[in-house]
């Protein structure tokens, strides 16, 4: 098991050869795509890697990765801390390589002879793992003042339907 950064490159295929599992962290202000719709960019990003060949002999990558970010809730506008968790399961194949006969329940990964750019992949599944709309959990996130839905007003109960003289006209036989 090897500690430290997120390395930038790795082969998979050595790696899966010697069975090894990477335990890292890398700064969050170093994944500059992944920062971009943040509202804050400090904080780690805890990564796992575990490399292996399973029963068919296929290199396999497993990935976990947790990181927590502060985004602006599109609710109350204010900053929201979520948690972010993502978990792939790679299937490493030479590129052009047929996939359709990968068991299901793994992400192909084709790969040709330049190693794999790790720091991307591991923007790229934090990146779909963030929330479309970050938002607070309803109950704990506050309007900003002046967004109040107003008041129904008598008025608009009194109102008629602008539609009403159709509806009559639907009933009436001699139409």
């Amino acid at each position: 098991m090897l500690n430290g950064p997120i390395p930038p490159h790795v082969d998979p295929r050595k790696l899966a050869d010697r069975n090894v599992t990477l335990n890292c962290e890398t700064p969050l202000n170093e994944l500059t795509r992944f920062c971009d719709p943040l509202a804050e960019t400090e904080g780690t990003v805890r990564a796992k890697f575990v490399f292996e060949r399973d029963e068919r002999n296929l290199v396999v990558m497993r990935s976990e990765l947790d990181v927590e970010v502060k985004m602006v809730c599109q609710r109350c506008l204010e900053l929201v801390a979520l948690p972010i968790h993502s978990e792939c399961h790679y299937a490493v194949v030479k590129e052009g390589a047929n996939t359709q006969s990968l068991p299901k329940g793994y992400d192909v990964l084709e790969l040709g002879e330049a190693p794999l750019e790790l720091l991307e992949l591991v923007e790229d599944e934090l990146l779909l793992a963030l929330p479309i709309v970050p938002a607070h959990d309803p109950k704990d996130c506050q309007q900003p003042a002046g967004l109040e839905e107003p008041d129904s007003s008598e008025d608009e109960v009194t109102r008629s339907n602008p539609f009403s003289v159709l509806a009559q006209l639907k009933r009436d036989p001699k139409v």
